[in-house]
C-alpha cells in the first residue's frame, strides 16, 4: 500500500500515526502558573495549597503545574486579589473575609457567622454546588467587586475557636475592652461587645502578641494555632465559638488564565480544589485531637469551653447586622436570601435525620473523663 510513496513521507506518516496514538499531554509543553498564598508558611492553610498543587500536578501527568509560594513572596498577604486581578500572578489562596471592606456580602461566602442560619461546613459547600451558591460567588467578583478572577472554595478551616487569651473570658461583657485580632465582619460582631479589634494578616498576629499590642487574637484552632505558635505567649485557649462554624476558604484564578485553559484542565483544578476541601478538614480534625492533648500536657495551656452566653450573643450581634446590611445592601440581601432558604430545608431536615453529636459523644466520651 506504500508503493510510490518516499522514505521521507513514510517516515512523517508513521511519526503522525504514533503521535495520534500517544496519550495527549504526554509529549505536550506544561502550563505553568504562579499562585501565592494569603497565609504563612508554617500554616496548615498553606500546607493544604501545596496538596492542592501536587494533586493538580498528578490527576493532568504533569501537563498544568501550579507553583504555590508563601504570603508576601509577590505581594502582601491582603493584596493578592488586586494582583490576581491585574495578572502580576496567575492565582492565589486566599479568604472572603479580606475583601468586606469592599462589600459586605464578602462574608456570606465562607466566613460568616451562624454558618450562616445554621449551617456546618458541609450544608454551606452544598449550598455552593447545589444551592445556587457558586453563581452567587461568581457573581460577587465579577459583578460587584468587578475583578477578573475565577472563584473556587479551597480548604475548610472550621469550625474555628474563639480564640487565645491572656487571662479567663467569663461572658459577653468580659470582653469589653479587650485588644484583640479580629478579621472581616467578625470583627464587627465582637466590637459590639466592646472588644477593640486589630485586623492583621495572620502572619503579623504572634509578633504583635509578642510586643504586647494585642491582648488576645483568634486564627483558626488547636493545630493550626499551635503551629503558629500561639500557646508561647497566651494560656488561656477557648474552643467553642459560633463565630465562624462554616469557613471555608479560596483559590482564584485571573480570568484571562483561566478561560485559556482547556476545559479538562478547569475540571481537574476543581476536582483537586474539592479534595484539597475535604482532606483539610479529615486533616484537621485529626491533628485536633493531637494538639488539644499537647497543648494541655506539654504546654500548661487552660483549655476552655466558651460560655454559652458568649455564643448566644455572638449570633445575636451577627443578626442585628444582617438586618441591617440587608435594608441598605441588594446584593447582601440576594446571598442572604439564597442562604436562608437553602439552610431552612437543609438544617431543619438534618435535625431529623441525624441524630444529636452530643448523644453519642456522651456515651462513650463524656466531658471531663
Amino acid at each position: 500500500m506504500f508503493v510510490g510513496i518516499g522514505r521521507g513521507l513514510l517516515g512523517a506518516l508513521v511519526a503522525g500515526l504514533l503521535a495520534a496514538a500517544t496519550p495527549s499531554g504526554a509529549h505536550a509543553q506544561a502550563t505553568k502558573l504562579r499562585c501565592q498564598s494569603s497565609f504563612p508558611p508554617t500554616s496548615m492553610n498553606f500546607e493544604n495549597s501545596r496538596f492542592f498543587a501536587e494533586r493538580v500536578k498528578a490527576m493532568s501527568g504533569g501537563r498544568l503545574e501550579i507553583e504555590m509560594l508563601t504570603a508576601g513572596a509577590l505581594v502582601p498577604a491582603f493584596e493578592v486579589l488586586d494582583a490576581t486581578h491585574r495578572k502580576i500572578m496567575d492565582c492565589a489562596h486566599s479568604a472572603a473575609a479580606y475583601w468586606v471592606g469592599r462589600n459586605r456580602a464578602a462574608t456570606l461566602f465562607g466566613p460568616a457567622p451562624g454558618g450562616p442560619f445554621g449551617m456546618d461546613t458541609m450544608d454551606y459547600l452544598a449550598w455552593l454546588s447545589d444551592g445556587g451558591g457558586q453563581a452567587l460567588y461568581e457573581e460577587l467578583y465579577r459583578d460587584v467587586l468587578r475583578r477578573n478572577v475565577q472563584v473556587i472554595a479551597m480548604t475548610t478551616v472550621s469550625p474555628q475557636s474563639l480564640g487565645w487569651f491572656r487571662t479567663p473570658v467569663r461572658n459577653w461583657e468580659d470582653l469589653r475592652g479587650r485588644k484583640c485580632r479580629q478579621t472581616g465582619i467578625t470583627a464587627e460582631v465582637f466590637g459590639r461587645s466592646g472588644m477593640a479589634t486589630v485586623n492583621m494578616p495572620g502572619g503579623e498576629i504572634l509578633p504583635a502578641a509578642e510586643r504586647g499590642v494585642i491582648d488576645c487574637a483568634e486564627w483558626v484552632g488547636p493545630a493550626e494555632d499551635m503551629q503558629l505558635g500561639f500557646h508561647s505567649i497566651f494560656k488561656h485557649f477557648y474552643l467553642t465559638s459560633t463565630h465562624e462554624p462554616a469557613t471555608v476558604l479560596e483559590l482564584f484564578i485571573n480570568g484571562d488564565v483561566w478561560r485559556a485553559l482547556p476545559r479538562d484542565q478547569q475540571e481537574i483544578i476543581r476536582s483537586a480544589a474539592m479534595e484539597a476541601t475535604v482532606r483539610s478538614l479529615i486533616n484537621l480534625n485529626v491533628r485536633n485531637g493531637t494538639a488539644v492533648a499537647e497543648l494541655r500536657e506539654r504546654h500548661g495551656v487552660t483549655v476552655h469551653r466558651t460560655p454559652d452566653d458568649i455564643l448566644k450573643r455572638t449570633l445575636d450581634s451577627w443578626d442585628q447586622i444582617v438586618r441591617e446590611e440587608e435594608a441598605r445592601n441588594p446584593f447582601f440581601k440576594k446571598v442572604a436570601d439564597s442562604q436562608r432558604a437553602f439552610a431552612a430545608r437543609v438544617v431543619a431536615t438534618k435535625r431529623l435525620t441525624h441524630p444529636d453529636y452530643r448523644l453519642s459523644a456522651d456515651h462513650y466520651w463524656p466531658e471531663g473523663r
